[in-house]
């Protein structure tokens, strides 16, 4: 059922880590954490707002890591690809399992377990109010799932792009490890790409730039943030837009 009151966008692009699927695990999906992000998930579609999502794929192999111990960096950059492949086919069992109907929707050819990316049929899967799950990044190595779900959100036209992490908000530093450190409320692109906050890689925050899509960061781990932010409620910061 809808909750058909005014929310702040429309459309936008929920872009999570891998490691969000992990719980307290050291690697790997823990269910009942896949299980209370589609719940989020699962309230935000109830407000009639259009969702797509991009899910890293570090909790199972991260090609940057791979590349690193001496594994061939295209190679590398492929497996991490399909890991992301794994998160989406977790993600869409839970969110289904809610009642959520949902598409994965791979850059890598995959024909029994995900649909092609054709953009007009992805864009037509939200207009049917369809969660949208893309996965194996923008199927070419080199480049980050942050990238990938910059690029989707401009294709999807997405209002915001909103990126989950464990604290609310871009800070000046770590907050976990600085009690002093400083949230903001509003950033530019440029001052992320200047302070190396890393909010999103670099290739991603001047994709977002150029095109003005605003980045909501926000706490995966707070309860009903997702929806709160929409409803108008709670803390985040903006970056840009």
């Amino acid at each position: 059922m809808s909750d058909t009151r005014k929310t702040a966008f429309s459309r936008v692009l929920l872009k999570i880590s891998g490691e969000a699927l992990m719980g307290d695990q050291a690697y790997g999906l823990h269910p009942p954490t896949v299980e209370r992000i589609a719940r989020e998930v699962q309230s935000v579609h109830e407000m009639g707002v259009e969702i797509c999502m991009v899910i890293g794929g570090g909790n199972v192999f991260r090609g940057l890591q791979g590349s690193a111990q001496g594994m061939e960096r295209t190679t590398a950059d492929y497996m991490g690809m399909l890991a992301t492949v794994m998160n989406a086919l977790a993600m869409q069992a839970a969110l289904e399992g809610l009642g959520v109907y949902t598409r994965v929707i791979s850059a890598i050819r995959m024909d029994e377990v995900a649909e092609p990316y054709i953009r007009r049929r992805a864009v037509r899967h939200l207009e049917k109010k369809r969660v949208c799950i893309f996965a194996a990044g923008t199927g070419n190595p080199y480049f980050t799932t942050d990238t990938a779900a910059t690029l989707r959100a401009n294709e999807m036209n997405c209002e915001a792009i909103f990126k989950g992490t464990k604290v609310d908000g871009v800070y000046d530093r770590d907050p976990v490890k600085y009690a002093d450190a400083v949230r903001y409320d509003h950033i530019s692109y440029d001052e992320v790409l200047q302070k190396h906050l890393g909010v999103m890689d670099a290739s991603a925050i001047a994709l977002a730039r150029d095109n003005t899509l605003p980045i909501i960061v926000f706490s995966l781990d707070e309860p009903g943030g997702f929806r709160g932010i929409l409803a108008g409620e709670g803390a985040y910061t903006r970056v840009g837009g």
